[in-house]
Parts: C-alpha cells; structure tokens; sequence
C-alpha cells in the first residue's frame, strides 16, 4: 500500500537548433528574460527575502542575485502574491503549505504536458517548428481549458462545502465524513510481471474507474497514491456502496479491474489545502490494511450510523442493504481496540 507508482520512459531528447529553447522560453513567458531577481523584487516592490521564500515554496529553480532570469511577467505575478498576503487569502499560518501545494500541483501538470508535447514534436519531423506551432496553437487552448476545469472543480468544492459537510464548530476546517481507502491487491507481483507501459495502464483504469465511481456517488477523491486511492463522501452508504462494488469486480474473473481491499471509516477529519486529517483518516487507513483480499472493512461510526437508519425504516432486518461481521478488534498504532466490522452486500430475497 502506498508505492510509488512508475512512470513510463519519457521521450528522447529533441535535436533542435540552437536558440530554440531560449526562444520558447520567451514565448512561454511572454518576453525573454532581461530581469535579474533583484530587480523583479523591487519593481514588484517587495522584499527579496520574501521573493525568494515564495520562489523556493513554489519550485522554481534557484538563481543567483545576477543571474538574468525574469521577465515582466515575473513581476506581475510577484505583486499579484503580496497583493493575496496582503488581503489575507495567504495568511502566514498557512502561506508555505499552500504555495508548495500550488506549486507541486503545477510541477507536475507541466512535467505531464512538456513530455506529451515533446512526442508530438519528434513525429512532426521538423522539431523546432513542431515546438513553435505547438506553442503559438495549442498551448493557448491548454491554457483556457486549464482555467475552465480550475473554476469548475472550484464550483464543485464550494457546493461540497455549502451543502454536504457537517461542520462541527466555527473557525475550524474539521467536518463529520466518511474517509475511504482502496487499496490495489497485489500490486507489488503486478509491477514485476508487466512492462512499465502496462502497468500505468493498468494503474490508470484503476484511477479512472474508481473515480468515476466516486463522482456519481457525490464523494470526492481526494488523492492517489501509487496503488491506492483516499476518497470523502459526506453519506456512509454511499462510501459502502461504492466500496464493495469495486471489490465485488476485483473478484470477477472476467473483469480487468484489479482485486482491491477497502477500509472506511466515518468521523470528524480536518480538510486542508485539499487534503484531509485526523484520527479518522488514520483508522480507515489501518482498517484498510487490516482487510483481506476482496473485503471491506468499516469502523463501529460507519455501521451504527447504517444500522441506526435500517431501524428507522420499517424495522426489518431482512430489508437492509447491508450484511454485518464483527472482527476482532484491530490492532493499530494510536489506537487501544479499533472495533471493525466487515460489511457486504445483502443477498436480493427472491
């Protein structure tokens, strides 16, 4: 659980003309670089030390105080943070994580394009003006469809705020949920018997189905990692629902998804910069690694809260969705007896 997971080969290195990468530098930042960071901290009109502090947060690469590396846009961006520092959206408590977050984020995005880009360029025969046309014709596009998913996701978080978290408490991030591991069985054999190709392959419809699967259920997945998704949804039975389907097709022979264990948990958790924590989290994860191939395995806050709308209902125990086992309680670091109960599906009654 939680290995890194491969990338594939990425493409060799462009034989292009001398010239071409300061030049698509330039584009990419709108003019060439005539700035050294002095001198954008004090046109921006903030203090290097905060200049650089941002710099380093967010990624980029270290330049020396006479290193001609910048551009106006460089500026432009720097007065745009202390502007966010000023107003408060990127208060001191808070600044280094999320400029990392951001940055991180970004890093990789561009790691992504710059290798689909590069292997556009090398099938177009002519490198350098494969790269300039990529850049004056697609890279604009990428830019506003960026933008787009940004706002939408954006949207979409703010309804997850407005209408399905519980708060339990003002001026506090921490909300009632449930947290959910899915957990890739096997992963390691896998990784030894297919190709690097393969197994990203193999890795993405993992991802992509299990994402699915969370969005049409209202969950949110809130990260991947290797094999393994973290996943939230604000209603237990959808987390459960979600859940024993993915490992009820881990069990079908006939099904290419991967055989998968999952640990839910449902309690109070701390979200933050898109991330979530607590103690709730950390049961679901140990819940997860106590399961077996195939199983779900829920806490006691997951299965109360079931039980207790089943006894609401019509009072028939026959009639609920769900079937229980109570497991010895789990052993985990932090804490004393974790109760578990592994969960299925009920048999549809004829």
């Amino acid at each position: 659980m939680g290995e890194a997971r491969p990338d594939p080969a990425g493409p060799a290195a462009l034989d292009v003309p001398d010239g071409t990468a300061r030049a698509l530098e330039a584009f990419l930042l709108g003019q060439e670089p005539s700035l050294t960071r002095v001198q954008v901290a004090e046109r921006a009109g903030v203090p290097l030390e905060l200049a650089v502090t941002l710099w380093h947060h967010l990624g980029f690469p270290h330049h020396h105080d006479d290193d001609v590396a910048f551009a106006e846009s460089d500026v432009e961006a720097l007065r745009l943070s202390a502007d966010l520092v000023e107003m408060g959206i990127l208060p001191p408590d808070s600044q280094a994580a999320l400029v990392r977050t951001w940055g991180r984020s970004y890093a990789r995005l561009a790691e992504w394009q710059t290798a689909l880009l590069a292997e556009l360029a090398v099938g177009g025969g002519d490198p350098a003006a494969a790269l300039s046309d990529l850049a004056s014709d697609v890279l604009p596009r990428v830019e506003a469809l960026q933008s787009y998913v940004w706002r939408r996701h954006l949207a979409s978080a703010s309804q997850h705020l407005l209408e399905h978290a519980t708060p339990l408490g003002s001026g506090t991030d921490e909300v009632r949920t449930s947290v959910c591991f899915i957990d890739i069985v096997g992963y390691t054999t896998q990784s030894r018997t297919l190709d690097g190709a393969e197994l990203v392959e193999w890795v993405d419809r993992f991802e992509s189905d299990t994402t699915t699967l969370v969005v049409d259920h209202g969950g949110q997945v809130i990260k991947t990692i290797g094999d393994e998704v973290l996943f939230t949804v604000a209603d237990p039975a959808a987390a459960v629902t979600i859940a024993t389907t993915l490992a009820a097709r881990g069990d079908d022979p006939d099904d290419t998804f991967p055989a998968v264990r999952a640990g839910i948990a449902h309690g109070p958790v701390v979200r933050r910069l898109g991330d979530v924590f607590g103690s709730t989290v950390n049961a679901a994860s140990r819940l997860t690694s106590a399961a077996r191939p195939g199983t779900v395995l829920v806490d006691a806050g997951i299965r109360e809260t079931l039980t207790h709308a089943a006894d609401e209902g019509d009072g028939d125990d026959d009639a609920s969705p769900w079937r229980w086992r109570r497991l010895r309680r789990v052993s985990a670091k932090g804490f004393e007896n974790l109760e578990a109960w592994r969960v299925r599906p009920a048999l549809v009654r004829k």
